[in-house]
Protein backbone atom coordinates (compact mmCIF):
# COMPACT_ATOMS: atom_id res chain seq x y z
CA UNK A 1 0.00 0.00 0.00
CA UNK A 2 1.41 2.99 -0.90
CA UNK A 3 2.45 5.64 1.91
CA UNK A 4 0.25 8.39 -0.20
CA UNK A 5 -2.71 6.53 0.12
CA UNK A 6 -1.91 5.65 4.03
CA UNK A 7 -1.14 9.52 4.70
CA UNK A 8 -4.59 10.41 3.06
CA UNK A 9 -6.10 8.90 5.44
CA UNK A 10 -4.19 10.19 8.45
CA UNK A 11 -5.29 13.45 6.59
CA UNK A 12 -9.03 12.37 6.88
CA UNK A 13 -8.57 11.52 10.52
CA UNK A 14 -7.21 15.25 11.90
CA UNK A 15 -9.85 16.94 9.84
CA UNK A 16 -13.01 14.26 11.27
CA UNK A 17 -11.34 15.02 14.58
CA UNK A 18 -11.75 19.13 14.03
CA UNK A 19 -15.19 18.46 13.12
CA UNK A 20 -16.24 16.93 16.09
CA UNK A 21 -16.03 20.11 18.07
CA UNK A 22 -18.86 21.58 15.93
CA UNK A 23 -22.45 20.87 16.54
CA UNK A 24 -23.64 17.27 15.44
CA UNK A 25 -26.53 18.84 13.67
CA UNK A 26 -26.80 22.15 11.59
CA UNK A 27 -27.85 25.51 13.88
CA UNK A 28 -29.87 27.51 11.27
CA UNK A 29 -33.46 29.30 11.10
CA UNK A 30 -35.27 31.60 8.38
CA UNK A 31 -36.00 34.78 7.54
CA UNK A 32 -38.47 37.10 5.58
CA UNK A 33 -38.10 40.61 5.44
CA UNK A 34 -40.50 42.28 2.88
CA UNK A 35 -40.02 46.14 2.78
CA UNK A 36 -42.58 48.42 1.91
CA UNK A 37 -41.79 52.19 2.51
CA UNK A 38 -41.17 52.79 6.11
CA UNK A 39 -42.52 49.45 6.91
CA UNK A 40 -40.83 46.22 7.60
CA UNK A 41 -42.58 42.80 7.99
CA UNK A 42 -40.33 39.86 9.22
CA UNK A 43 -41.51 36.57 9.09
CA UNK A 44 -39.27 34.03 11.28
CA UNK A 45 -39.25 30.63 11.24
CA UNK A 46 -37.45 28.14 13.50
CA UNK A 47 -37.07 24.28 13.27
CA UNK A 48 -38.02 22.88 16.76
CA UNK A 49 -34.77 21.79 17.63
CA UNK A 50 -33.83 25.54 17.68
CA UNK A 51 -36.43 26.66 19.32
CA UNK A 52 -35.90 24.02 21.97
CA UNK A 53 -32.68 25.81 23.63
CA UNK A 54 -35.22 28.04 25.08
CA UNK A 55 -37.08 26.26 26.90
CA UNK A 56 -36.58 24.88 30.35
CA UNK A 57 -35.32 21.49 31.26
CA UNK A 58 -39.03 20.42 32.11
CA UNK A 59 -40.54 21.63 28.73
CA UNK A 60 -40.52 19.97 25.93
CA UNK A 61 -40.68 22.87 23.38
CA UNK A 62 -40.79 26.21 25.39
CA UNK A 63 -44.26 28.85 25.04
CA UNK A 64 -45.00 31.00 22.17
CA UNK A 65 -44.47 34.26 24.14
CA UNK A 66 -41.19 33.34 25.72
CA UNK A 67 -40.32 32.92 22.07
CA UNK A 68 -41.74 36.06 21.55
CA UNK A 69 -39.64 37.91 23.74
CA UNK A 70 -36.58 36.45 22.91
CA UNK A 71 -36.82 37.04 18.89
CA UNK A 72 -37.98 41.10 19.88
CA UNK A 73 -34.84 41.14 22.27
CA UNK A 74 -33.11 40.07 19.49
CA UNK A 75 -34.28 40.99 15.99
CA UNK A 76 -34.46 45.17 15.40
CA UNK A 77 -34.62 47.38 12.40
CA UNK A 78 -33.24 50.62 11.82
CA UNK A 79 -33.29 53.68 9.21
CA UNK A 80 -31.70 56.60 8.99
CA UNK A 81 -34.15 58.21 11.23
CA UNK A 82 -32.70 55.84 14.06
CA UNK A 83 -34.79 52.67 15.68
CA UNK A 84 -37.57 51.66 14.10
CA UNK A 85 -40.83 50.51 16.67
CA UNK A 86 -41.89 47.14 16.89
CA UNK A 87 -45.24 45.29 17.12
CA UNK A 88 -45.43 42.83 20.01
CA UNK A 89 -45.19 39.86 16.98
CA UNK A 90 -47.48 37.26 17.06
CA UNK A 91 -47.05 33.44 16.66
CA UNK A 92 -48.29 31.37 13.50
CA UNK A 93 -49.66 27.96 13.82
CA UNK A 94 -46.71 25.46 13.85
CA UNK A 95 -45.83 22.64 11.76
CA UNK A 96 -44.57 18.64 13.15
CA UNK A 97 -40.97 20.77 11.78
CA UNK A 98 -40.77 24.09 12.70
CA UNK A 99 -42.69 27.29 14.50
CA UNK A 100 -43.20 30.33 12.70
CA UNK A 101 -43.59 33.79 14.32
CA UNK A 102 -44.30 37.32 12.18
CA UNK A 103 -43.05 40.80 13.35
CA UNK A 104 -43.20 44.33 11.79
CA UNK A 105 -41.42 47.44 12.38
CA UNK A 106 -42.39 50.96 11.34
CA UNK A 107 -39.17 53.52 10.48
CA UNK A 108 -39.94 57.12 10.38
CA UNK A 109 -37.44 56.65 7.45
CA UNK A 110 -37.03 54.66 4.69
CA UNK A 111 -33.57 55.66 3.64
CA UNK A 112 -30.76 53.45 4.93
CA UNK A 113 -32.56 50.51 6.36
CA UNK A 114 -30.39 48.17 8.29
CA UNK A 115 -32.01 44.82 9.29
CA UNK A 116 -30.25 43.14 12.56
CA UNK A 117 -30.46 39.66 14.19
CA UNK A 118 -28.24 38.72 17.30
CA UNK A 119 -30.54 35.23 17.86
CA UNK A 120 -29.25 31.97 18.56
CA UNK A 121 -25.98 32.92 18.15
CA UNK A 122 -25.36 33.19 22.18
CA UNK A 123 -26.33 30.01 22.29
CA UNK A 124 -24.48 28.33 18.97
CA UNK A 125 -21.90 30.45 17.95
CA UNK A 126 -22.13 28.58 14.50
CA UNK A 127 -25.80 29.66 14.49
CA UNK A 128 -27.00 30.86 10.49
CA UNK A 129 -29.66 32.42 9.72
CA UNK A 130 -30.97 32.97 5.95
CA UNK A 131 -32.08 36.05 5.27
CA UNK A 132 -34.54 36.54 2.43
CA UNK A 133 -35.14 40.21 1.55
CA UNK A 134 -37.79 41.35 -0.51
CA UNK A 135 -37.20 45.19 -1.82
CA UNK A 136 -40.03 46.48 -4.35
CA UNK A 137 -40.48 43.40 -6.26
CA UNK A 138 -36.68 43.09 -5.87
CA UNK A 139 -34.64 40.10 -3.66
CA UNK A 140 -31.41 39.31 -2.66
CA UNK A 141 -30.93 36.35 -0.23
CA UNK A 142 -27.77 36.76 2.84
CA UNK A 143 -26.65 35.61 5.72
CA UNK A 144 -26.71 36.00 9.24
CA UNK A 145 -23.89 35.20 11.00
CA UNK A 146 -22.18 35.74 14.41
CA UNK A 147 -19.58 38.02 12.70
CA UNK A 148 -22.64 39.51 10.17
CA UNK A 149 -25.32 40.14 12.53
CA UNK A 150 -26.37 43.44 10.57
CA UNK A 151 -27.57 43.53 6.86
CA UNK A 152 -27.95 46.47 4.56
CA UNK A 153 -31.34 46.52 2.96
CA UNK A 154 -31.08 49.57 1.19
CA UNK A 155 -28.83 48.19 -2.43
CA UNK A 156 -30.03 48.54 -5.86
CA UNK A 157 -31.80 46.73 -8.39
CA UNK A 158 -28.40 45.87 -10.38
CA UNK A 159 -26.98 45.28 -6.85
CA UNK A 160 -29.78 42.83 -5.79
CA UNK A 161 -29.77 40.85 -9.18
CA UNK A 162 -25.81 40.62 -8.93
CA UNK A 163 -25.87 39.20 -5.14
CA UNK A 164 -28.31 37.00 -5.43
CA UNK A 165 -26.09 34.51 -7.95
CA UNK A 166 -23.10 34.98 -5.86
CA UNK A 167 -25.03 34.57 -2.52
CA UNK A 168 -26.34 31.35 -3.31
CA UNK A 169 -22.89 30.60 -4.58
CA UNK A 170 -21.46 31.30 -1.40
CA UNK A 171 -24.27 29.14 0.43
CA UNK A 172 -23.82 26.28 -1.77
CA UNK A 173 -19.85 26.79 -0.29
CA UNK A 174 -21.03 26.85 3.02
CA UNK A 175 -23.53 24.22 3.09
CA UNK A 176 -20.76 21.94 2.42
CA UNK A 177 -17.47 23.05 4.44
CA UNK A 178 -19.93 23.99 7.51
CA UNK A 179 -22.11 20.66 6.87
CA UNK A 180 -20.49 17.99 9.19
CA UNK A 181 -22.51 15.53 8.10
CA UNK A 182 -22.07 15.98 4.29
CA UNK A 183 -18.62 16.61 4.93
CA UNK A 184 -18.36 13.19 6.95
CA UNK A 185 -19.85 11.19 3.87
CA UNK A 186 -17.36 13.09 1.56
CA UNK A 187 -14.58 12.08 3.72
CA UNK A 188 -15.91 8.45 3.82
CA UNK A 189 -15.36 8.54 -0.14
CA UNK A 190 -12.34 9.80 -0.14
CA UNK A 191 -11.33 7.31 2.54
CA UNK A 192 -12.18 4.33 0.29
CA UNK A 193 -11.06 5.16 -2.69
CA UNK A 194 -7.90 3.88 -3.11
CA UNK A 195 -7.09 4.88 -6.35
CA UNK A 196 -7.50 8.26 -7.92
CA UNK A 197 -9.85 6.15 -10.47
CA UNK A 198 -11.86 5.11 -7.94
CA UNK A 199 -12.20 8.82 -6.62
CA UNK A 200 -13.07 10.22 -9.86
CA UNK A 201 -16.13 7.96 -9.79
CA UNK A 202 -17.07 8.21 -6.74
CA UNK A 203 -17.78 11.81 -6.37
CA UNK A 204 -18.99 11.91 -10.15
CA UNK A 205 -22.20 9.99 -8.98
CA UNK A 206 -22.22 12.05 -5.83
CA UNK A 207 -22.32 14.80 -8.20
CA UNK A 208 -24.97 13.57 -10.40
CA UNK A 209 -27.11 12.34 -7.61
CA UNK A 210 -27.38 15.50 -5.82
CA UNK A 211 -27.95 17.55 -8.82
CA UNK A 212 -30.77 16.18 -9.92
CA UNK A 213 -32.81 15.88 -6.85
CA UNK A 214 -31.50 19.23 -5.23
CA UNK A 215 -33.50 20.33 -9.62
CA UNK A 216 -36.39 18.03 -8.56
CA UNK A 217 -37.14 19.33 -5.00
CA UNK A 218 -36.83 22.98 -5.52
CA UNK A 219 -39.05 22.83 -8.60
CA UNK A 220 -41.48 21.26 -6.21
CA UNK A 221 -41.70 18.37 -8.80
CA UNK A 222 -40.72 16.31 -5.51
CA UNK A 223 -41.24 17.65 -1.87
CA UNK A 224 -39.42 14.67 0.43
CA UNK A 225 -40.27 15.02 4.60
CA UNK A 226 -37.30 16.66 5.52
CA UNK A 227 -36.58 14.82 8.71
CA UNK A 228 -36.81 11.88 6.60
CA UNK A 229 -34.38 13.10 4.38
CA UNK A 230 -32.09 13.90 7.74
CA UNK A 231 -32.28 10.40 8.77
CA UNK A 232 -31.06 9.23 5.84
CA UNK A 233 -28.20 11.31 5.22
CA UNK A 234 -26.94 9.85 8.77
CA UNK A 235 -27.54 6.55 7.66
CA UNK A 236 -25.39 7.26 4.24
CA UNK A 237 -22.38 8.08 6.80
CA UNK A 238 -22.75 4.94 8.75
CA UNK A 239 -22.75 3.06 4.99
CA UNK A 240 -19.72 4.15 3.75
CA UNK A 241 -18.12 4.09 7.34
CA UNK A 242 -19.60 0.13 7.71
CA UNK A 243 -18.00 -0.71 3.83
CA UNK A 244 -14.81 0.42 4.41
CA UNK A 245 -14.63 -2.47 7.67
CA UNK A 246 -15.88 -4.79 5.42
CA UNK A 247 -13.14 -4.02 2.46
CA UNK A 248 -10.45 -3.72 5.20
CA UNK A 249 -11.42 -7.09 7.25
CA UNK A 250 -12.93 -8.86 4.38
CA UNK A 251 -16.06 -9.56 6.16
CA UNK A 252 -18.67 -8.76 4.31
CA UNK A 253 -21.51 -11.17 5.65
CA UNK A 254 -20.98 -9.91 9.37
CA UNK A 255 -21.00 -6.16 8.42
CA UNK A 256 -24.05 -6.50 6.47
CA UNK A 257 -26.38 -8.57 8.97
CA UNK A 258 -24.47 -5.90 11.91
CA UNK A 259 -26.06 -3.04 9.57
CA UNK A 260 -29.20 -4.87 8.55
CA UNK A 261 -30.76 -6.15 11.29
CA UNK A 262 -30.76 -3.19 13.26
CA UNK A 263 -32.37 -1.26 10.46
CA UNK A 264 -35.49 -4.59 10.54
CA UNK A 265 -35.64 -4.02 13.92
CA UNK A 266 -36.73 -0.25 13.49
CA UNK A 267 -38.82 -1.37 11.11
CA UNK A 268 -40.75 -3.55 13.36
CA UNK A 269 -40.99 -0.75 15.58
CA UNK A 270 -42.15 1.47 13.73
CA UNK A 271 -44.79 -0.77 12.32
CA UNK A 272 -45.60 -0.84 16.60
CA UNK A 273 -45.77 3.09 16.16
CA UNK A 274 -42.38 3.78 17.39
CA UNK A 275 -40.53 6.41 15.80
CA UNK A 276 -40.77 8.56 13.09
CA UNK A 277 -39.69 6.82 9.81
CA UNK A 278 -41.61 5.07 7.71
CA UNK A 279 -41.69 0.93 8.08
CA UNK A 280 -41.40 0.32 4.18
CA UNK A 281 -38.72 3.08 4.29
CA UNK A 282 -36.53 0.87 6.97
CA UNK A 283 -37.03 -2.14 5.25
CA UNK A 284 -36.33 -0.72 1.83
CA UNK A 285 -32.63 0.48 3.48
CA UNK A 286 -32.65 -2.38 5.29
CA UNK A 287 -32.11 -4.89 2.37
CA UNK A 288 -30.37 -1.74 -0.12
CA UNK A 289 -27.48 -1.63 2.43
CA UNK A 290 -27.14 -5.35 3.07
CA UNK A 291 -27.40 -6.46 -0.59
CA UNK A 292 -24.81 -3.49 -1.49
CA UNK A 293 -22.12 -4.50 1.29
CA UNK A 294 -22.34 -8.30 0.34
CA UNK A 295 -21.73 -7.00 -3.01
CA UNK A 296 -19.09 -4.64 -2.43
CA UNK A 297 -17.62 -6.86 -0.18
CA UNK A 298 -17.22 -9.68 -2.74
CA UNK A 299 -16.37 -7.80 -5.94
CA UNK A 300 -12.39 -7.39 -7.16
CA UNK A 301 -12.69 -4.14 -8.10
CA UNK A 302 -16.14 -2.48 -6.90
CA UNK A 303 -15.24 1.25 -8.02
CA UNK A 304 -17.69 1.25 -11.03
CA UNK A 305 -19.90 -0.51 -8.63
CA UNK A 306 -19.24 2.64 -6.04
CA UNK A 307 -20.17 5.08 -9.17
CA UNK A 308 -24.06 3.81 -9.01
CA UNK A 309 -24.24 3.81 -5.28
CA UNK A 310 -22.71 6.85 -4.84
CA UNK A 311 -25.21 8.41 -7.00
CA UNK A 312 -28.39 6.76 -4.83
CA UNK A 313 -26.25 8.53 -2.44
CA UNK A 314 -26.21 11.71 -4.12
CA UNK A 315 -30.09 11.77 -4.79
CA UNK A 316 -30.43 11.42 -0.78
CA UNK A 317 -27.73 14.06 -0.01
CA UNK A 318 -29.51 16.42 -2.82
CA UNK A 319 -32.54 16.64 -1.20
CA UNK A 320 -30.62 17.78 1.78
CA UNK A 321 -29.37 20.36 -0.06
CA UNK A 322 -32.79 21.43 -1.16
CA UNK A 323 -34.14 21.53 2.08
CA UNK A 324 -31.49 25.14 2.66
CA UNK A 325 -33.71 26.35 0.11
CA UNK A 326 -36.90 24.92 0.47
CA UNK A 327 -38.13 27.31 3.61
CA UNK A 328 -37.50 30.23 1.28
CA UNK A 329 -40.25 31.57 -1.47
CA UNK A 330 -37.90 31.57 -4.34
CA UNK A 331 -38.98 33.38 -7.12
CA UNK A 332 -39.77 31.44 -10.32
CA UNK A 333 -37.78 33.84 -12.49
CA UNK A 334 -34.67 33.25 -11.00
CA UNK A 335 -34.80 29.71 -10.29
CA UNK A 336 -32.44 28.64 -13.03
CA UNK A 337 -30.28 31.10 -12.08
CA UNK A 338 -30.01 29.86 -7.99
CA UNK A 339 -29.72 26.04 -8.81
CA UNK A 340 -26.81 26.57 -10.82
CA UNK A 341 -25.45 29.25 -8.41
CA UNK A 342 -25.98 26.85 -5.31
CA UNK A 343 -24.97 24.01 -7.33
CA UNK A 344 -21.51 25.17 -7.97
CA UNK A 345 -20.97 26.54 -4.64
CA UNK A 346 -21.62 22.79 -3.66
CA UNK A 347 -18.86 21.45 -6.30
CA UNK A 348 -16.44 24.64 -5.44
CA UNK A 349 -16.93 23.06 -1.47
CA UNK A 350 -16.49 19.43 -2.52
CA UNK A 351 -13.27 20.03 -4.35
CA UNK A 352 -12.25 22.61 -2.24
CA UNK A 353 -12.29 19.95 0.25
CA UNK A 354 -10.70 17.17 -1.77
CA UNK A 355 -8.04 19.44 -2.87
CA UNK A 356 -7.24 20.64 0.89
CA UNK A 357 -6.87 16.90 1.98
CA UNK A 358 -4.37 16.07 -1.21
CA UNK A 359 -2.80 19.16 0.19
CA UNK A 360 -2.51 17.87 3.53
CA UNK A 361 -0.70 14.12 2.18
CA UNK A 362 1.54 16.05 0.20
CA UNK A 363 2.72 17.61 2.92
CA UNK A 364 2.85 14.62 5.24
CA UNK A 365 4.82 12.61 2.33
CA UNK A 366 7.82 15.14 2.28
CA UNK A 367 7.98 14.84 6.35
CA UNK A 368 8.10 11.17 5.90
CA UNK A 369 5.30 10.61 7.83
CA UNK A 370 3.17 7.15 8.16
CA UNK A 371 1.33 5.26 9.47
CA UNK A 372 -0.54 1.58 8.67
CA UNK A 373 -3.17 1.64 6.60
CA UNK A 374 -4.85 -0.86 8.44
CA UNK A 375 -5.11 1.14 11.61
CA UNK A 376 -6.06 4.05 10.17
CA UNK A 377 -9.07 2.87 8.28
CA UNK A 378 -10.09 1.09 10.91
CA UNK A 379 -10.34 4.05 13.34
CA UNK A 380 -11.70 6.23 10.99
CA UNK A 381 -14.19 4.17 9.64
CA UNK A 382 -15.38 3.25 13.27
CA UNK A 383 -15.64 6.92 14.32
CA UNK A 384 -17.85 7.34 10.64
CA UNK A 385 -20.20 4.40 11.61
CA UNK A 386 -20.55 5.80 15.36
CA UNK A 387 -21.77 9.58 14.31
CA UNK A 388 -23.78 8.02 11.50
CA UNK A 389 -25.70 5.83 13.89
CA UNK A 390 -25.95 8.38 16.51
CA UNK A 391 -27.29 11.03 13.83
CA UNK A 392 -29.37 7.89 12.52
CA UNK A 393 -30.86 7.23 15.67
CA UNK A 394 -31.46 10.48 17.06
CA UNK A 395 -32.83 11.44 13.39
CA UNK A 396 -35.74 8.58 13.67
CA UNK A 397 -36.78 9.34 16.97
CA UNK A 398 -37.43 13.22 17.66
Amino acid sequence: MSTGTVLRCCAAVLVLWAMSVQAHTKSETHSVWQIAGTVVRLSFTIPLPESKRLAKSDEDQPPDARVLEYLQQHLSVGSAAGLCSATPGRALAATSQFRRFEMTFTCRSSANIKLHSSAFFALVPSHVTFAQIETDGQFVEQLFTEGQQELDASAGDAQLRDAGFIEYVRLGIMHILSGPDHMSFLLGLVLISRRLRDLVFVVTGFTIGHSITLALAVTGILRPHAEYIDALVALTIAMIGAENIAVATHRPGTVAVGIGLPLLAMAAASLAGVGTLPPLLLFGAALFCANYLMLSGHMRDAGRLRLVVTLVFGLIHGFGFAATLLEMQLPAQKLAQILVGFNLGVEIGQLSLVLALMGLVGLAVRAKLSLPRPIVVDTVAAGLVAVGTYWFVSRSYV
